[in-house]
């Protein structure tokens, strides 16, 4: 028994081993925050649970059948006292775990801005079958399952879909956030420390789901600046033709970088995607003619 503790601690760091590259290795204070509310909420829920499992461990104890001073009382209805008790201790944990809720959501609104004071950079995100889009479009460039972003700046994301809808997610950032065709959605995010950050999709959207991966880079202003300079020199251009052969569906596209975006590119993908929806509608409103003798 005296090593017991011991194996436990060993037990536990190899588990948390695994936790790396995840929630639970925030590099931003988003993550950070999201973090702290997983612990709160567990801590909020082991003060009940602790509390149960011991009960139940002294209940079987006392009332064993070698425990004489046990009282048995087969004839026990109702005690008040006992019903307050035992439906007080789980609506705290409710409301405290709500209020911690409800705080947090206030607190990290995807489109709260991090930091009103420092100018954001933008990014517009577009999931495509199966790879992401990223677009800058003040500095005209793009690039596809790879995103560089500098340290310390907050992140604007505008993102959207080509297609099915989708969930954007770099753990170690924070807040996943779906993408649908059509529209716009917003989220906020700041890395606090260089390095790459792996994102994915968090939701299924088919054959290629598994291989939706990219590596969000955060760089020092410096580099990220040498970066957007370095990819405007080489490659191609985004244009109408460059966006249509990249939006037909394929599986594990390497990195790659666009030297020159069109304007509003970003916008006339949300409109396409809207015009579809569109066009079906307008095409099953007609029926043709039923043949004679058909």
């Amino acid at each position: 028994m005296r090593y017991f503790p011991i194996v436990i601690v060993l037990i536990s760091a190899t588990m948390l081993s695994g936790c790396s590259e995840g929630v639970l290795d925030p590099q931003g204070p988003v993550a950070d925050a999201e973090r702290q509310i997983l612990f709160n909420s567990l801590g909020i829920m082991l003060a009940i649970v602790i509390p149960t499992i011991l009960a139940t461990l002294g209940v079987a104890y006392w009332f064993r059948a070698s425990n004489e001073r046990a009282r048995y009382m087969p004839d026990f209805a109702y005690s008040g006292r006992l019903e307050v008790l035992v439906w007080s201790i789980p609506l705290m944990t409710v409301i405290l775990v709500g209020g911690v809720a409800w705080v947090g959501a206030h607190d990290l609104d995807p489109r709260k801005a991090i930091s009103p004071a420092v100018k954001p950079v933008t990014v517009q995100v577009v999931s495509l079958d199966w790879k992401w889009l990223f677009i800058l479009p003040d500095q005209g460039i793009a690039s596809v399952n790879h995103l560089t972003v500098p340290v310390g700046t907050p992140i604007n994301f505008e993102l959207s879909s080509s297609g099915v809808m989708n969930s954007f997610f770099i753990p170690q950032l924070g807040s996943q956030i779906y993408t649908m065709g059509g529209m716009t959605t917003h989220l906020n995010l700041l890395a606090d420390k260089p390095g790459e950050y792996p994102g994915f999709s968090a939701n299924f959207s088919g054959d290629g789901f598994a291989e939706m991966r990219f590596i969000a880079k955060a760089v020092p202003a410096g580099d990220f600046d040498a970066w957007v300079t370095q990819v405007r020199g080489t490659g191609s251009a985004l244009d109408d033709a460059g966006y249509a052969a990249l939006a037909k569906p394929s599986i594990a596209v390497p990195p790659g970088t666009y030297r020159s975006v069109e304007p509003n590119m970003f916008e006339r993908i949300i409109d396409q995607t809207t015009a579809v929806p569109e066009k079906a509608r307008a095409g099953a409103a007609w029926c043709p003619p039923a043949q004679a003798g058909g």
